[in-house]
């Protein structure tokens, strides 16, 4: 399954560390604007910073594809995320990953795919058998603290789809074939 995932849900995902976990059970595609924020954001000397030093030394394993479409920015869409959303039309992606809880609104309007934060990934990998329950709820708390999430709104959203049966209701995510 192909899934575009943004600079922000990257980074969650590497501060989870489950990053090698995710790059084995999905074709993970990400932009050059992407890579180019992590560059940026590895130039500081902080848990973030630490997290998109980690995901650039593994860039060979994600796709990194520029996309076809016209560029745009809004208000709450930035560059990162308008890039994943032109090549997620581009590759007709299942899913679209982003951990910016103020544009996931607007970026659901501009993509078909699905547009889950990066704890529905960790839902995934439990149903998938690439990762066990304790350890997905570790690395969502671990990503919570170091995120800054606990007491945000990104959080209780968060936290109430990964507690709920969200498979349910997009069974793509959760298939057990790649």
């Amino acid at each position: 399954m192909t899934v575009v995932i943004d600079t922000s849900a990257l980074i969650s995902l590497a501060i989870g560390d489950v990053l090698d976990q995710i790059l084995a059970a999905f074709d993970v595609i990400t932009t050059p604007a992407v890579i180019e924020e992590l560059e940026e954001t590895a130039e500081h000397d902080d848990r973030h910073g630490t997290a998109a030093t980690t995901l650039l030394r593994q860039t060979d394993a994600l796709t990194v594809q520029d996309a076809d479409g016209t560029s745009f920015e809004t208000s709450r869409v930035d560059a990162g995320e308008a890039s994943c959303v032109a090549v997620a039309r581009d590759v007709d992606a299942a899913f679209l990953v982003t951990d910016d809880y103020r544009a996931l609104p607007e970026l659901q309007g501009l993509v078909d795919a699905e547009v889950a934060v990066s704890p529905i990934v960790l839902r995934a990998l439990v149903k998938r058998d690439a990762l066990s329950s304790e350890d997905a709820g570790t690395a969502f708390e671990t990503i919570a603290a170091g995120r800054d999430w606990l007491d945000a709104p990104i959080y209780r959203y968060a936290r109430r789809l990964f507690d709920e049966s969200w498979e349910v209701t997009h069974p793509r995510w959760f298939s057990p074939v790649h």
